[in-house]
């Protein structure tokens, strides 16, 4: 069976349950280092996000689907942006009987620095269909602010 450009992409392939895989792992891994209780499902994922800038301001755009605005956070300082959320899944299906548990459930963040320092008082940040964007307006540094001096 030929592979799809996907499957060239990322290095996947078919293969029968006969099949054996080979897994590489690093040296340094070893199986006494990783264990089942470093993997917990209250580890958080990493949300994926775009960052751009227009000529005013910096914009965060990330998915969020299926988060209630009001499980998000939203922390913001002058150089550095933290989203952390959680999406809950309802649904109560035994893993037996799923094909494919591609989606993401449970606790995420992301903290992203950002290339130039923003005004955090001016930030906003919407929902709309499942993303989120949050625009920071930019610090312009080189604009001047003239001091009228008072007499007296």
């Amino acid at each position: 069976m030929k592979s799809s450009f996907f499957q060239r992409l990322t290095g996947g392939g078919f293969y029968d349950d006969e099949e054996e895989l080979e897994i590489e792992t690093p040296e340094e891994t070893t199986e006494e280092s990783v264990s089942e209780e470093t993997y917990t499902a209250e580890d958080e994922g990493q949300l994926s996000v775009d960052v751009y800038q227009t000529s005013e301001s910096i914009v965060i755009e990330a998915m969020v689907a299926a988060v209630k605005p009001e499980d998000l956070d939203v922390s913001i300082t002058r150089e550095v942006v933290t989203i952390k959320g959680r999406r809950d899944n309802n649904q109560h299906i035994d893993d037996e009987h799923y094909f494919a548990r591609e989606l993401y459930w449970g606790a995420f963040s992301r903290t992203i620095v950002l290339p130039q320092e923003i005004e955090p008082e001016g930030s906003d940040a919407k929902i709309r269909n499942g993303l989120i964007t949050i625009t920071l307006p930019k610090i312009d540094k080189d604009r001047a602010h003239r001091l009228r001096v008072k007499v007296g």
